[in-house]
């Protein structure tokens, strides 16, 4: 076996030296304007982002106002073609939909047909996110771009707004957008 190498001494010329962020800053910054104009432009910076978080409404919030926006605008041509499609046609359309799957669903034993009609649109990507947008708007836009939503599912959506007239209609919002957005408190 061959003898180790051993050095004296380091030579000074190639030790790796240790980089020290100490008394320096690491990003070299070159001021273009006076430091009075940067005071204001920090203060108006800031007075902005506060008016900014006070107004801006929370997701919910804003769902809450877009549903009644939506509830008072005249019904569209959509919407009367969706109050003609008949209890029949939603099952056909569900049971094409079942026929599908290769193994039945799994925990939605309890769930009635209209809540899974539109739980499987909530999970139907071809038809953009559900995250943020109530169903019935995300369904209009859908049928905007030429993406053929089925109407059966518009059916469900205007059958279960009939039906809570006077209250206020959780279903408006997709499934996975309540989960997304519920808050877990530990006690």
């Amino acid at each position: 076996m061959p003898p180790t190498r051993r050095k004296s001494a380091q030579s000074s010329g190639h030790a790796q030296h240790t980089l020290s962020f100490h008394s320096k800053p690491t990003k070299v910054i070159k001021s273009t304007g006076s430091a009075l104009s940067t005071k204001k432009s920090s203060k108006v910076g800031s007075a902005l982002i506060e008016a900014i978080t006070e107004d801006a409404p929370t997701s919910e919030v804003a769902l809450r106002q877009q549903i009644k926006k939506e509830a008072a605008k005249p019904k569209d041509e959509a919407d009367l073609r969706a109050e003609k499609v008949t209890d029949a046609q939603i099952k056909k359309y569900w049971r094409k939909e079942e026929e599908v799957r290769k193994a039945p669903r799994v925990h939605q034993q309890d769930l009635t047909i209209h809540e899974k009609i539109l739980r499987h649109f909530d999970l139907c990507s071809q038809f953009g996110p559900c995250i943020g947008i109530t169903r019935a708007k995300r369904w209009k836009r859908a049928n905007s771009l030429g993406l053929d939503p089925p109407i059966e599912v518009l059916a469900v959506l205007v059958r279960e707004q009939e039906k809570a007239r006077g209250k206020e209609w959780l279903g408006q919002r997709a499934y996975l957008d309540e989960l997304m957005s519920s808050h877990y408190v530990v006690d």
